[in-house]
């Protein structure tokens, strides 16, 4: 038990480890950020109707509905 506390302790309160972040971290971490924020918009985008019929303002509908009703709208202009 001794052990395991001053193990914690130690590692708890170590000195600077003096890391090099290079340009690479950067980047990753500026992917890592556009990609959270792409998940999320998707994510909103997908249950937009589920969320909007909740409250009341959209009829119950899927995404895939209405995509499917776009594109019957689509090919109706282009005749």
């Amino acid at each position: 038990m001794i052990k395991t506390i001053s193990a914690v302790l130690a590692l708890t309160f170590s000195t600077s480890a003096l890391a090099y972040l290079d340009p690479g971290t950067g980047s990753m971490i500026l992917q890592g950020l556009i990609a959270g924020i792409a998940i999320s918009w998707f994510a909103i985008k997908t249950y937009w109707y589920k969320l909007g019929s909740i409250f009341g303002k959209n009829k119950p509908s899927s995404l895939g509905e209405e995509e499917e009703e776009d594109s019957i709208s689509d090919r109706d202009q282009d005749k």
